[in-house]
């Protein structure tokens, strides 16, 4: 049974079934759909399919008693390359407010000190300098440029940024986690793919 998380401004609560037209309408939004992608006639089902992924859990990020986004993780269980993977997207109305990093920083201090996690991954497009200044302000560090990591919906390929955030690096006051952070306290090297 999935837990109930509260941030600082959202609450990220199991998905369900009823969520599927609200995340419809957020995942058909052009900003949405250019990173996400999908069917746009077949939305709604391809949503349902991905909340049967029995591998993965899906969160509704919700902000003033609506349905703003969603969130979700995965595992690799493999003992000795253990870690998570967050996605995440969010209704461009929202956009700005902080509230995905906030929701990013609230599952990231769950998968750290509900799970044990010791690090967590994200991987937005190299181009995504929104998303990459969330994760950021979440904690996470870039680590390298993946080269022709996506295909994007022209069929070219495109880089994307891994990042990264060590347990020990959560940030202090983060809503299910952190405490005293340790390493570094600057977010790390900048790294920008090829020209």
């Amino acid at each position: 049974m999935q837990t109930t998380l509260h941030g600082a401004s959202v609450t990220l609560r199991p998905a369900t079934a009823a969520d599927i037209p609200a995340l419809t309408a957020i995942r058909s939004t052009p900003e949405v759909y250019a990173r996400w992608r999908g069917d746009l006639d077949g939305m709604a089902a391809s949503i349902a399919e991905d909340f049967a992924e029995r591998d993965t859990e899906h969160f509704v990020i919700e902000y003033e008693g609506r349905v703003a986004g969603a969130i979700q993780w995965s595992a690799e269980e493999e003992p000795d390359y253990r870690h998570a993977n967050i996605d995440i997207y969010l209704d461009p109305a929202w956009h700005g407010r902080g509230l995905g990093t906030d929701a990013v920083r609230t599952l990231a201090g769950h998968l750290i000190t509900g799970h044990g996690h010791h690090r967590l991954v994200i991987d937005p497009a190299a181009d995504n300098a929104a998303a990459i200044r969330c994760y950021t302000k979440a904690g996470f560090r870039p680590v390298g440029v993946m080269r022709d990591y996506e295909r994007g919906p022209d069929g070219s390929w495109h880089d994307g940024l891994m990042m990264d955030l060590l347990a020990r690096d959560l940030p202090t006051g983060s809503p299910t986690g952190g405490g005293k952070q340790q390493g570094r306290s600057d977010p790390g090297p900048v790294v920008r793919p090829p020209a």
